[in-house]
């Protein structure tokens, strides 16, 4: 099997990132350019993620910065793939890892002999088969594919009925990310940004309250967050169902289908509006909140409204993209 081995000198940002979506100083970083601070070799970001597409085990000596393993073990669209999963080789640190590793992970396994700061992605940490390392699995991975012979370290799996109750107190964030298997996944406290980015099937659960992007892009999976979810709540979704008590500032900006759900009226961003719940709505309400009928009477839904044709996409200087309402007099 091939290797690929690094020794730096300091702490680098975006490695084995799949997204090569690296920005510095608001210069985009190419992904051929040499990694940083490397005492031997001569490695790109690209040799990493390829390496790593063709089953190889990368070796970094030293710590690493944010955003270690970034969407690995997913076949981007963007990039011209498939959007699903696909394998992946291994990552070992020998050092101390950033924020945000493993963020949108769905395959392939790390390996840190220090400590990974919080936030963390898409990961929960399993028993060990190397001494000396800590053993890390895409929470995917595991609901999809099963926990093989790897037993959850201050978690609990219950692999008959498919369930993962994540209660290490660890914040995390993309939970269920490209989750695409019937399953449940419970989160007994807080999650951070983009909980069920781009999931298909199987349901998160979050107890308290989760950050940005909570079901953003979600396609066909559900997310029911207890308490309040932040910023962008909803954006671009596709499908599926995202159920929560309280959102700050807009919700549902470009959604293409999907509905809300939410206890509490939201502020709207286009082509989000105001729907009506039927009986199927209800029930699906009444399951996943364990609720009696008049609790899921409470809830407000909302889904892209009749009047979708009356905006129109406007991208702005800084890259994002918003709906502008379209003036009938012009």
């Amino acid at each position: 099997m091939e290797e690929i081995s690094l020794v730096l000198t300091t702490s680098v940002d975006n490695l084995c990132d799949y997204t090569f979506n690296f920005h510095y100083l608001n210069q985009k970083l190419d992904p051929e350019s040499q990694i940083p601070d490397q005492t031997e070799g001569s490695y790109t970001y690209l040799d990493l993620v390829d390496g790593l597409k063709n089953g190889a085990d990368v070796h970094i000596k030293g710590d690493v910065g944010e955003r270690l393993a970034f969407s690995m073990g997913a076949d981007l669209k963007h990039l011209g793939g498939t959007g699903n999963p696909e394998l992946a080789g291994r990552v070992f640190v020998n050092g101390n890892v950033g924020a945000e590793a493993g963020m949108g992970m769905v395959a392939g396994t790390l390996y840190v002999s220090g400590t990974l700061k919080e936030p963390q992605g898409n990961i929960i940490e399993v028993a060990s088969d190397k001494e000396g390392f800590r053993k890390f699995r895409s929470i995917t991975d595991i609901m999809c594919n099963g926990p093989g012979e790897d037993t959850p370290v201050s978690n609990y799996f219950n692999e008959d009925e498919n369930i993962l109750t994540l209660n290490d107190g660890i914040l995390r964030g993309t939970i269920g990310a490209r989750m695409d298997c019937r399953g449940t996944v419970v989160v007994e406290g807080d999650a951070y940004n983009g909980t069920g980015l781009l999931m298909r099937r199987g349901t998160v659960y979050v107890k308290c309250s989760a950050g940005m992007n909570t079901g953003s892009r979600l396609n066909g999976g559900t997310v029911v967050v207890s308490c309040k979810v932040d910023e962008f709540a909803g954006a671009y979704m596709k499908s599926g169902n995202l159920v929560i008590n309280d959102a700050k500032g807009y919700v549902g900006a470009n959604m293409i289908g999907g509905a809300i759900y939410s206890k509490k009226k939201l502020t709207l961003s286009p082509p989000a509006a105001a729907g009506k719940k039927n009986g199927e709505n209800s029930k699906m309400l009444r399951r996943v909140l364990d609720a009696g009928r008049l609790e899921a009477m409470l809830y407000n839904k909302y889904e892209v409204g009749s009047k979708r044709g009356e905006y129109a996409k406007v991208h702005m200087r800084d890259g994002s993209v918003i709906m502008r309402k379209v003036d009938d007099k012009t």
